[in-house]
């Protein structure tokens, strides 16, 4: 299989009609941008058509004066890595994506496109960009790493479930952000005088038997975000909603997709409006600025969503500060 047909096998239904326009747009040297997907079209369509929109409010309309090329790795790494590669050998004009694995799979595969990342966690430490301020290289973006934000999600599930003793901590070994992150929820947990038990995931087939091990020796589960943990966690295989379900755990993530996939409760920034800042960066590096003199940025806004009928199905009664305070209740 070549790269090439990788993309279009794996790409779904954005890039099931990518044959039909994008030769005809390519003929005529339209920009063209490479969107990396670590997960799949249903998992981001929100965050994709927020980028999408935002494009097309600064002038870029797809089929019209840029080309979106689209490739999806539905969570597996090694899928990452190929098709980073492909957009690499195709000489996309800017590569967007989400995730530490993916900007690195895309990094290692060219130091010369632009690459814009909608997210990542602790770009600096996982060695995406030299600074915040001046990043370097051919990477930019939006930062996801803010000190104390893991410890407010970690007091935010103790104050919905305060007989919390014993927490399980998933993290994808695999992205230095989230491990940085599971170190931190650690020291938080121990303060709160709790027993903590990270659990490590590095490929798909970890998450069955990840689940088998938290079962009956956690009160709760912490899940470090990380874009492709999260797409795995999504995947039917997975089943989080069943195993919420079964083990009466509640959880913790970085998103609302796993919130509305079943899990209790989610606290982090809003991935739509990155996504929006991710057009606009692509913007700027289409009319001819460079990655290495654009500052990554950190998101202003931060969103709460609880699942409510999860917590019922919990028995735990959720306070009615916390009912004020969540942007988003899911009954």
């Amino acid at each position: 299989m070549t790269r090439r047909e990788f993309i279009m096998l794996f790409g779904g239904a954005a890039a099931a009609v990518w044959p039909l326009a994008a030769r005809a747009q390519r003929a005529g040297k339209l920009p063209t941008i490479g969107f990396l997907g670590p997960s799949s079209p249903a998992a981001v369509g929100p965050w994709v058509a927020a980028f999408v929109q935002r494009l097309g409010e600064l002038g870029w309309v797809e089929g019209r004066n840029v080309v979106i090329e689209y490739g999806w790795a539905e969570g597996h790494a090694d899928r990452i890595s190929e098709i980073a590669a492909a957009f690499a050998d195709r000489k996309v004009d800017v590569i967007v994506t989400h995730g530490n694995v993916a900007v690195g799979a895309i990094k290692r595969a060219t130091s010369e496109i632009p690459i814009v990342f909608a997210s990542a966690n602790d770009p600096v430490g996982g060695g995406l960009v030299n600074s915040l301020a001046r990043p370097g290289g051919n990477g930019t973006g939006l930062s996801l790493q803010q000190t104390g934000t893991g410890s407010k999600r970690l007091a935010l599930l103790h104050e919905i479930a305060p007989s919390l003793r014993r927490l399980a901590i998933m993290a994808n070994a695999g992205n230095s952000g989230s491990v940085l992150e599971m170190r931190d929820v650690e020291t938080a947990g121990r303060t709160l005088g709790l027993e903590v038990a990270p659990v490590e995931i590095r490929r798909a087939e970890d998450i069955v038997p990840a689940f088998g091990v938290i079962e009956g020796r956690a009160d709760a589960l912490y899940v470090s975000g990380d874009a492709l943990l999260n797409a795995l966690l999504l995947r039917p295989q997975s089943d989080i909603n069943a195993f919420v379900a079964r083990t009466k755990l509640p959880t913790m993530f970085n998103q609302s997709a796993m919130v509305k996939a079943g899990g209790l409760m989610s606290y982090g920034p809003s991935f739509p409006a990155l996504f929006r800042r991710a057009a606009e960066l692509v913007d700027k590096i289409l009319h001819g600025a460079k990655p290495a003199d654009i500052p990554v940025e950190q998101p202003t806004k931060f969103e709460l969503v609880i699942n409510l009928k999860t917590a019922k199905a919990l028995s735990l009664a959720v306070p009615q500060s916390l009912l004020v305070a969540a942007d988003e209740v899911i009954e």
